[in-house]
């Protein structure tokens, strides 16, 4: 008799006619964002010169995020999650809209106010993701059945990088060969696209909750739960101060501009590289995800997400940069899936909306804080310093975790879906 346990199938979550229709809508909006986000950065340093300006679009949207995330978790709770999908898209395609008007050559708003406008615009589309965020996370664990997780999130990992690595080319491309409006009009045609994707999957009931309990009570008890629970709280600790100080992302423009001199053509291939690793990490772990060891492993991934920002700082030659960023994003990939399987392994169906926003705080304060913090640093210590020292806080926080989080080390992700699918 052959003892041997089947394989998992590795593309079993794609047999799910919604996960299809959200993956693909997600990619969408995602695409149209990751666009979105090139173009405004290369659009603010071209008219300001200003790498603490670049900071100052990551701070605009991630006060209004972070500010409404409790409160969108718990509306994600309560109300059906599809509804607030449909809702944020709306206003982001309201708000690339007015990016498109200001830009336009016949507006003469930024001559008069500078980029004021754009983080006006920008400070809006925050509140938007705000909503947006925890209530896509959540949906998608209602969409596949628990076993399938991992699997899910390794997927849904693999078509958003896959759309972060498109949509910055597709921008600075379009930028760079017909202009600023016209990229702009791509990003509205792209959201169309998202929204009308998610019109065709099932809107899902919400579970069932706790009656009685106060705002207040619900509003903290996401809060309360990932504090509680160490293996969750290490792994978003990682993540957010990694990439808080250990990215370098929102600097770009001025690598592109200053170090490299590739203009925003070379700025596009320089944002989608670490989505490019991504995509062949996710596809990787698709066939081989990590079960066992999987703290471990997550542990290392961050570790070298540190390494190759370290490296990328010192190096002044364009393609060795392309393959370093890459390379970022091969190690920061192995962090995100890990991460997504763990919240929604160990979430409670009624708390994911909660949960997923106290996720959304971590990584807004990864990302957008991160790109004010990037900013700033760049501004007191110069540019290449800035990030060296970003990478030494993301070794710094990894051996924190190590020697305070004793679970996470120990962590099985077999072991964790063994303890729910007997």
């Amino acid at each position: 008799m052959n003892s041997r346990k089947p394989k998992s199938n590795p593309y079993a979550v794609w047999q799910i006619k919604d996960f299809r229709f959200f993956l693909f809508g997600r990619f969408f909006i995602t695409l149209a964002t990751q666009m979105q986000a090139i173009i405004v950065g290369w659009q603010v340093y071209e008219l300001t010169k200003d790498v603490f300006s670049l900071g100052m679009i990551g701070l605009a949207e991630a006060v209004p995020f972070i500010f409404v995330s409790l409160f969108s978790g718990y509306v994600a709770d309560i109300v059906r999650r599809k509804h607030i999908i449909m809702i944020s898209a709306s206003f982001f395609f309201i708000t690339s809209g007015a990016l498109f008007l200001l830009s336009s050559y016949s507006s003469g708003v930024l001559v008069l106010y500078g980029v004021t406008p754009i983080f006006i615009v920008i400070f809006i589309s925050g509140l938007a993701r705000g909503f947006y965020f925890p209530a896509q996370s959540a949906f998608m664990a209602q969409i596949v059945p628990r076993e399938l997780y991992p699997n899910s999130s390794t997927w849904n990992s693999a078509v958003w990088q896959v759309a972060a690595i498109t949509g910055p080319a597709i921008g600075g491309l379009i930028y760079g060969f017909v202009g600023v409006s016209a990229s702009y009009f791509g990003v509205l045609i792209f959201l169309s696209l998202g929204f009308m994707l998610f019109v065709f999957v099932g809107s899902k009931p919400l579970p069932e909750r706790k009656r009685g309990e106060t705002l207040f009570s619900n509003l903290s008890a996401g809060i309360k739960f990932v504090f509680k629970h160490q293996i969750i709280l290490s792994a978003l600790a990682l993540d957010m101060f990694a990439v808080l100080f250990g990215g370098a992302v929102a600097l770009l423009p001025a690598f592109a501009s200053e170090i490299l001199n590739v203009g925003p053509q070379g700025l596009g291939f320089l944002r989608a590289a670490p989505a490019a690793g991504a995509v062949v990490m996710s596809l990787f772990l698709a066939y081989r995800p990590p079960m066992k060891r999987s703290g471990m492993i997550l542990l290392i991934g961050v570790t070298g997400f540190g390494i190759a920002y370290l490296l990328f700082a010192l190096s002044a030659n364009f393609y060795l940069s392309l393959f370093l960023l890459f390379v970022s994003g091969v190690f920061d990939n192995i962090s995100v899936v890990i991460r997504s399987t763990i919240l929604q392994l160990l979430t409670p169906d009624n708390m994911r909306g909660r949960v997923s926003a106290v996720n959304s705080i971590f990584i807004g304060s990864s990302n957008e804080i991160g790109a004010f913090e990037s900013g700033l640093a760049a501004r007191l210590m110069g540019l290449i310093p800035s990030v060296i020292f970003g990478s030494t806080m993301t070794f710094i926080t990894v051996a924190t975790v190590f020697g305070f989080a004793p679970k996470i080390r120990k962590l099985s992700l077999k072991k964790e879906i063994n303890k729910i699918t007997p």
